[in-house]
């Protein structure tokens, strides 16, 4: 088999990380980190590394989205058809709309995981040809308020930093962002740097107790919100004390009185009581961050995702302008950018409030120089519509045509009322998308195939400014002539038929290849603050490049502002004085728990792709709410109840779970969790899934980006006397199909959940190996018919002979098992009475010989084997290992951390794969 390598870049998070792809034929067989990409060196997390896995023939012939379709009319099945039907289609109908209601009837919502040329196009298409600002991101909902911070401090939006400021930092601190979570390999970094200068302080500002705090020297656990007010404390403290670099105030800022009147009531005595904390850890930090020779801030959606999420970075600015932290090695106020692209976006103007090359909408002269650039009359000036604004209009009748791109808002937004409510209304809705199975597909009008990663080509832009290629290593599948087609493609081709019906210029998005749409984009940044001028796919080629690149030079600026000199009127840096305001939902009464919503370790945004693997479930295996053990035990709840989560907006039943890293009222649930994982009937009857039919969609009146991290919710015990628990092996060619007809049956109760799993064994034996299984679990107040018990065992193949079965109809009772050749349970269901659930779960899960346990198995008195082996809970998902296994293997080592590191990885192998597990991993060791 002859195997091509391509090197590329990962799809998933800002760091960035180089790949190099391996494919045969059409098919990609694996991936590997890419040893020069100055991101990763070669490293990558448990997600990326998994990528060849994601893209096996057998889940993209069941989850692709592989032709054009149409629906009739609303919640029809969709019919194939050819791109020139569904393109004229779409061309009619936004035409029409634009003709009788105007341009701004029209909007654009897209993606930061769409590549820069592809936002280019979307971009010049919207703004250029329609004449509309209606074009927004799904970056709103996590980098705007990073946007904002920046320009209003620094007067651009560029993050000053880079990955290697990162060894020179002699104080890193972390603000908002888990970071060995949700930026792995850039994680590792810091435990490098950490370990070759011990001396370094690393500081973690977090309402939760996370793998990335535990690791930390100080931990400050803030009280949900406070941030701005704890930042003004830690800038009234170095004030006092002294430690203000008065001469780099002088000379390169401006408005720092304003600021010293704002803060002098930011006492350590009212921080410490608004924000929780101990005056004495205020002052270390601020003593840690001033006294520093080099400062670096990271910081993520804990400071973005907010009501004062403008505030909330020029906060942590202000702190390092007023120490003189920045433009220095080891030095700066550095944003962790969550999407892939997102950076890419930004410099496009893929906002409703941006314009290319960080030009401002609301200047004329930025504008006549786009409408130059692109060769019409002009640009409109009015902002666009953001994110949440756009879905509101649309909800109104306002908007009345959504085309929506590379993104599912239908379980990424919150307030899903709202973006339902937007769906349903909108006269058409256009979804462009790689992949059939999202939430947002089921609304669309017309779904148009667009390629994914492995088969797409262009550039995208890391979170340090840093621009690589991606490259094209398998062409899309192609069952018919009708095959998916690039996105920047897909936009330009309708903007060329759009421009006919419109009576316009046809030649606007004449585009040939994606480097003619980057070459039109670099033309646009000539003399800007990220002139990239000097850069070139050829120079990409060889290696990935950091803006500002101007031409006539060679190689990216790795620092900004060394020089003192920034991108405002007056070359000075400007200090924000922004008054601390509470949260937008303050915990009361009625609602006493703050609900706060993150990213979990092997999981990436709304799964559309991370969701196919089994292996990815392993660590956090199913929908939860995390809760504080004093506030389970003060309920009376144990781990596995229940409960309703309830906010002004609506409620989900999840089960319970007790964890260290929540303080007291505080909830934590992982963001991904969509309907597709979690659903159930409220008891109105309307049907509510996922963590974000409870989420607030208020938002930061600059940035615009909503509160997604926090909501006030109470939390009451669910009565569901009926419960349920199925599990099966799945047939691989079959796997995704059976789970889509499953996702059917969850309405029917009051809670369900559906995820998949993986025997963690094989993955201990082959690192690649891939067998999926699938976990079912529902609750109810009375139980459902027979008929969705029947249909539901006959997905799982429950169904016909050699199936064992008990079924006890006045108890509500049923058991059916379906053993193999071998004597192993491939599919299990145990209705009414769940209480074997855990140990006929094992023997499903690890394929153990169900020979000695049979008299048991349809025993609904049976109680859990004693000699059955349990493994605890996983903790390497590249190698299958669990809790307990690395509890066995310490107990046979000595004292020190590092020996026992040592043995457990060579024993195990655990933290030698992609290493997203070593935070987790130390932990459990030093404990």
């Amino acid at each position: 088999m002859t195997v091509k390598q391509t090197r590329s870049t990962c799809p998933y998070c800002g760091v960035g990380c180089g790949v190099v792809i391996e494919s045969s034929g059409d098919q990609i067989v694996g991936v590997r980190g890419d040893p020069d990409h100055p991101a990763n060196f070669g490293k990558l997390c448990s997600k990326g590394s998994s990528l060849h896995l994601t893209a096996r023939s057998e889940i993209q012939m069941q989850t692709r989205l592989l032709q054009p379709m149409r629906r009739l009319h609303k919640h029809a099945k969709p019919i194939p058809q050819t791109w020139d039907q569904s393109l004229e289609f779409c061309t009619e109908a936004f035409a029409q709309v634009i003709t009788e209601h105007g341009p701004d009837a029209v909007g654009f919502y897209i993606s930061g995981q769409l590549l820069t040329e592809d936002y280019y196009v979307f971009n010049k298409l919207a703004k250029g040809l329609i004449g509309t600002n209606n074009v927004d991101t799904n970056s709103r909902l996590c980098m705007s308020s990073a946007v904002a911070g920046y320009k209003l401090t620094l007067g651009a939006d560029a993050p000053p930093c880079s990955y290697s400021d990162i060894d020179a930092a002699q104080c890193i601190v972390i603000a908002g962002s888990n970071a060995a979570w949700a930026h792995p390999v850039l994680y590792r970094r810091i435990e490098a740097a950490k370990a070759a200068n011990p001396h370094m302080q690393v500081v973690v500002i977090d309402p939760r107790r996370t793998d990335t705090a535990l690791a930390a020297d100080l931990h400050l656990a803030l009280q949900p919100g406070t941030d701005v007010l704890l930042f003004h404390g830690l800038l009234h403290t170095m004030m006092w004390e002294g430690w203000i670099d008065l001469a780099y105030v002088d000379a390169h800022t401006t408005g720092f009185s304003d600021l010293k009147a704002l803060v002098r009531e930011a006492t350590p005595e009212r921080v410490a009581q608004v924000c929780g904390l101990r005056k004495e850890d205020v002052f270390a930090a601020a003593q840690a961050f001033a006294t520093s020779k080099a400062t670096l801030s990271l910081y993520c959606q804990g400071l973005n995702q907010s009501s004062s999420g403008t505030a909330k970075n020029a906060a942590l600015i202000n702190l390092h302008l007023a120490t003189g932290q920045i433009g220095k090695p080891g030095a700066g106020p550095f944003s962790l950018t969550g999407q892939p692209n997102a950076m890419g976006g930004r410099e496009v103007g893929g906002l409703a409030n941006l314009l290319s090359a960080h030009r401002d909408m609301g200047n004329a002269e930025h504008r006549a120089e786009v409408a130059r650039l692109w060769g019409v009359p002009d640009v409109p000036s009015k902002p666009g519509k953001t994110a949440i604004e756009m879905f509101q209009a649309a909800a109104d009748g306002e908007i009345k045509a959504l085309w929506i791109a590379c993104t599912n808002p239908a379980q990424s937004m919150p307030d899903q009322n709202l973006v339902r409510r937007a769906l349903e209304r909108a006269e058409i809705v256009v979804v462009q998308e790689a992949y059939a199975t999202t939430a947002t597909a089921r609304f669309a009008d017309v779904l148009l195939p667009a390629t994914t990663w492995g088969e797409k080509d262009g550039t995208v832009t890391n979170s340090e400014r840093r621009v690589s290629r991606v490259r094209t290593a398998v062409a899309p599948p192609q069952l018919s002539d009708q095959h998916p087609r690039h996105d920047w493609q897909i936009a330009a081709e309708f903007g060329k038929r759009l421009a006919t019906r419109l009576g316009k210029p046809t030649d606007l998005l004449d585009f040939a290849t994606p480097e003619s749409v980057w070459l039109e984009h670099r033309e646009s940044t000539r003399g800007r603050d990220l002139d990239i001028t000097g850069m070139s796919y050829a120079m990409l080629e060889a290696a990935p490049q950091q803006w500002p690149l101007p031409q006539g030079q060679f190689v990216g600026l790795e620092r900004l502002y060394a020089d003192g000199v920034f991108p405002t009127a007056d070359g000075k840096a400007k200090f924000s004085a922004i008054a601390y305001k509470p949260l937008a939902e303050a915990r009361e009464s009625r609602y006493p728990f703050s609900l706060n919503t993150g990213r979990l370790r092997d999981q990436w945004h709304g799964m559309s792709r991370t969701g196919v693997l089994g292996r990815l479930f392993g660590h956090a295996p199913e929908p939860e709410v995390e809760l504080s053990a004093q506030d389970m035990s003060r309920k009376g709840w144990v781990d596995g109840d229940l409960v309703h989560v309830t906010s002004k907006r609506g409620s989900i039943v999840l089960p319970a779970r007790a964890s260290d890293a929540v303080g007291l009222n505080q909830a934590f649930v992982g963001m991904h969790w969509g309907e597709e994982f979690v659903s159930g009937r409220s008891n109105t009857g309307e049907r509510l899934g996922g963590i974000n039919a409870i989420t607030t969609s208020a938002y930061c009146p600059t940035s615009k980006q909503p509160e997604l991290k926090h909501a006030a919710v109470k939390i009451l015990k669910a009565e569901l006397p009926w419960r349920l628990t199925a599990m099966a092996w799945l047939p691989d060619s079959q796997a995704w199909r059976i789970q889509g007809e499953l996702r059917q049956l969850m309405g029917e109760c009051a809670f369900a959940s559906m995820s998949p799993f993986v025997n963690p064994v094989a993955l201990e034996d082959a690192a690649n190996s891939e067998c999926q299984g699938v976990i079912f679990r529902a609750a109810a107040d009375d139980p459902p018919s027979d008929a969705w018990l029947d249909q539901l065992e006959a997905l799982l193949n429950l169904q016909g002979r050699n199936i064992l079965r008990y079924a006890d109809a006045k108890r509500s009772q049923r058991r059916s098992i379906r053993v193999d050749a071998s004597k192993r349970i491939q599919a299990l269901l145990l209705a009414g009475d769940v209480s074997a659930q855990a140990w006929l779960g094992s023997l499903v899960r690890e394929q153990l010989d169900a020979t000695p346990y049979s008299r048991a198995l349809l025993s609904p008195s049976a109680k859990a084997p004693l000699n059955l082996p349990v493994r605890g809970a996983a903790v390497c998902t590249c190698f299958g290992v669990d809790a307990k296994a690395i509890s066995d293997v310490v107990r046979r080592c000595g004292p020190d951390l590092s020996d026992r590191l040592a043995v457990v990885q060579s024993q195990l192998k655990c933290g030698t794969g992609c290493g997203s597990c070593l935070p987790e991993l130390k932990r459990l060791l030093a404990a």
